[in-house]
């Protein structure tokens, strides 16, 4: 989009279990999903976590390690347990009720490991919840500099918008939804007006807002306005972690210097994808291959 960007993306914020009704557990929290699909891409995340020195805690660290996933950026909590978030879906949407006080709210502030440069800086706003995790990202910006992506994913009562603001006007791209966009611009006649005055107001570089069925539509700072829509659903499973692969896929546009077009396309191919499977972390590697080949990554 702009030259393509040298180094590792490093991920910041939670990681967690996503139980659903039926009783199954699958990895997610909207980090840890990103960088799942780049490790799947090749593009070698570290990713900042703590997790809970339990159960739940360790099969975490034999996930990554069996993906093939850079881990010494997880941080073991001696106190508190691993994340969980109990997942409902109501109307084909998720609905999610996420625990308090775990391992992920106490990220602390310790220095990276040594690492190549660093490509860019992606958190999401869900962090921002906790004092102790937010105060180790804000050093962690303070000391990298890196250009930042933020993620902004509104779960009530965890966010106030006063914080969500402050971080969004240090970053350079910004991805959210549409029900996202109404609620932190909320002046304004139409979507279209309310997204030009959010990218505006935090001289973003680029603001993406994923519209469910409807696609996504990204607005560059240089009045570029792009729309992409998604095939028909026809093996929809849950749509949990869609709006993740869709910013894994940002990412990689990002570092490969794809053209945003491509770039939009390509990340509502792997989001139209994830809604056909339960939960937002694809298991076998095959998944992946198609886009793989068809996207000329090794």
């Amino acid at each position: 989009m702009n030259g393509a960007l040298t180094g590792r993306p490093v991920l910041f914020g939670e990681v967690l279990f996503d139980c659903f009704p039926d009783g199954e557990t699958v990895l997610g929290g909207a980090p840890f999903n990103v960088a799942w699909h780049l490790q799947a891409f090749g593009a070698r995340p570290l990713m900042i976590s703590r997790i809970g020195n339990d159960p739940l805690g360790h099969r975490i660290r034999d996930t990554m390690r069996a993906w093939g996933m850079d881990d010494r950026g997880i941080q073991i909590d001696p106190v508190h347990p691993t994340g969980t978030v109990d997942v409902r879906i109501e109307n084909g949407e998720p609905r999610f009720e996420i625990l308090q006080d775990r391992a992920w709210d106490h990220i602390a502030a310790e220095p990276l490991p040594a690492t190549e440069r660093i490509a860019l800086f992606y958190h999401g706003s869900l962090i921002l919840r906790s004092p102790a995790s937010r105060q180790a990202l804000h050093g962690l910006l303070q000391k990298l500099g890196a250009p930042v992506f933020i993620d902004v994913n509104l779960r009530p009562p965890w966010w106030q918008a006063d914080v969500v603001h402050a971080r969004l006007h240090s970053a350079r791209w910004a991805k959210l939804n549409e029900e996202e966009l109404l609620q932190l611009a909320p002046a304004g006649a139409d979507l279209e007006t309310r997204a030009q005055a959010l990218l505006r107001h935090h001289a973003l570089e680029l603001l993406i807002t994923t519209r469910g069925a409807a696609g996504a539509l990204a607005h560059h700072r240089d009045g570029r306005r792009l729309q992409v829509s998604p095939p028909p659903a026809d093996n929809l499973v849950d749509t949990v972690g869609a709006g993740d692969a869709f910013a894994a896929v940002c990412i990689l546009g990002l570092l490969h210097d794809w053209p945003l077009e491509r770039t939009l396309r390509r990340a509502q191919a792997l989001a139209s994808a994830v809604v056909g499977i339960r939960g937002a972390t694809p298991g076998d590697p095959d998944f992946y291959t198609p886009f793989k080949k068809d996207w000329k990554l090794s």
